[in-house]
């Protein structure tokens, strides 16, 4: 799938989920989890242990786009890509990284923290801006930011939950994804995954009344 592809699932979807957590098997079942609740764009960082493996076992699940995130090295974007990523995520902003995604063929997505760092992913080819860390303002940061620089794809992660996502994108975030609020570390610890499925129903319910 090209870059201009991926943006325009993720632009209808609205969502992504984004799993990280220390077992594999855990890793498993909570997006498993997630899946049935509706999600079909999923992201594994590449901190879990075997996260090659996840990526290449859900990429060939049909009707999932799976990404890659924590990508720290070019390394690691190649190695992602040959496990069936189609898409790469970076905590920060690494044109490296961005040029290693352009050159794969797949859609990239650095962290960025500030408008300065935001432009200059947008300028070295990034189809899409993370805000990462989400800032206490949250959906005032994204309009403002998106006041003077309208063509960004701002996409915020953390700090996005059931209640305020709507706000993300009623802001002009071009989508958000769901990480802990989604993924709750106790709930995977304690194996309530019947939680988090619930969970991810009411986070698609509630980005689906976004028009």
């Amino acid at each position: 799938m090209n870059p201009e592809e991926f943006k325009k699932e993720l632009r209808q979807a609205k969502a992504s989920a984004i799993l990280r957590t220390s077992d594999n098997q855990a890793a498993r079942n909570a997006m498993d989890a997630a899946v049935r609740g509706g999600f079909r764009i999923i992201e594994f960082t590449m901190t879990i242990p075997g996260a090659l493996d996840l990526i290449r076992d859900y990429s060939q699940q049909d009707g999932l786009l799976v990404g890659a995130g924590t990508v720290l090295t070019v390394e690691e974007a190649r190695s992602a890509v040959e496990a069936g990523a189609c898409y790469l995520v970076s905590p920060v902003m690494d044109p490296d990284i961005i040029n290693e995604a352009t050159a794969l063929g797949v859609a990239s997505m650095p962290g960025c923290s500030t408008p300065t760092e935001m432009l200059a992913a947008h300028r070295h080819g990034a189809q899409l801006q993370k805000l990462f860390p989400a800032p206490g303002i949250g959906p005032a940061y994204v309009q403002q930011t998106l006041g003077p620089l309208p063509f960004l794809n701002i996409v915020p992660t953390s700090g996005v939950t059931l209640e305020n996502a709507g706000d993300f994108l009623n802001a002009g975030s071009f989508a958000v994804g769901f990480v802990k609020s989604l993924f709750e570390p106790e709930d995977i610890a304690v194996g309530h995954f019947d939680v988090i499925e619930n969970r991810a129903r009411d986070m698609l319910d509630a980005v689906a009344k976004v028009s």
